[in-house]
């Protein structure tokens, strides 16, 4: 029942994405001029919230626009109704509905759908991760200089001896192709069937990589901090690699 209200619950939001696409639509800006939120975004999380509602009154919400919808439930629903706003305000179709569910503090579902690529992956704690119903596994690249990365920008970070601009130029400095979507979730399910080796970011939020962790770890990568710490999508930072090329990546962020 809980995964199949997360397909449902996905399927809805990804029908408000159609809907609304290359249309005309409200478009605000949040913490920054380009940090944007639209008609569509509201609306999809509106109904996805509606879909988890009906079936899970109880359970606690946490979305990128209304915030946390908090109770005692053991079960977390984590929603980004629209990841990659941007592009999606700029009739660019790299975006998708992002659902990650939580049991007492762990991942354990996923969905990330880009309907404008009829793509669906999902994820289940100890059960792998598929594509359209077909199981994914991550790349097998050895080295990093054989790579294929990305990685994100924030819309505005704080000047310190690891910006992301600094990371940026160490990792193009060795002829690295290095890629940049617009959408976390993208990126970690791209990591998660093997079309990148490895992503970065900086300064992301929990709807941002909720579900896209999982889907890394679930088809066989590893998801770390730069640190090396275990990650959490409660932390700022994230390393989503293979596996292969995680201390060799790690080392290069960190100016090793």
């Amino acid at each position: 029942m809980l995964k199949s209200t997360l397909l449902k619950a996905t399927e809805a939001g990804g029908k408000i994405l159609q809907q609304y696409f290359n249309g005309a639509f409200e478009v605000s800006s949040k913490s920054t001029v380009n940090d944007l939120v639209t008609e569509a975004d509201k609306k999809s999380e509106a109904v996805i919230i509606e879909v988890i509602r009906n079936t899970y009154p109880d359970h606690f919400i946490l979305s990128e626009e209304v915030g946390a919808i908090k109770t005692d439930s053991a079960y977390k629903w984590i929603i980004d109704p629209i990841d990659g706003t941007v592009n999606f305000a700029n009739g660019i179709p790299i975006c998708c509905v992002s659902i990650g569910v939580e049991k007492e503090g762990e991942m354990v579902l996923g969905a990330v759908y880009n309907p404008f690529m009829n793509e669906l992956f999902v994820a289940e704690k100890g059960k792998g991760a598929t594509l359209n119903d077909k199981p994914i596994h991550v790349s097998a690249k050895a080295n990093v200089a054989t790579s294929c990365l990305v990685t994100g920008f924030p819309y505005k970070w704080e000047e310190s001896d690891q910006n992301p601009l600094q990371v940026l130029t160490s990792v193009i400095k060795q002829g690295i192709p290095v890629r940049r979507l617009g959408s976390a979730a993208i990126d970690l399910c791209w990591v998660a069937c093997g079309r990148f080796d490895g992503f970065w970011e900086h300064h992301l939020q929990a709807w941002d990589s909720a579900a896209g962790y999982l889907m890394v770890e679930e088809a066989g990568g590893k998801v770390t901090q730069f640190s090396g710490d275990k990650f959490s999508p409660y932390q700022k930072d994230i390393l989503a690699t293979n596996g292969h090329i995680h201390s060799e990546l790690r080392n290069l962020i960190n100016g090793k």
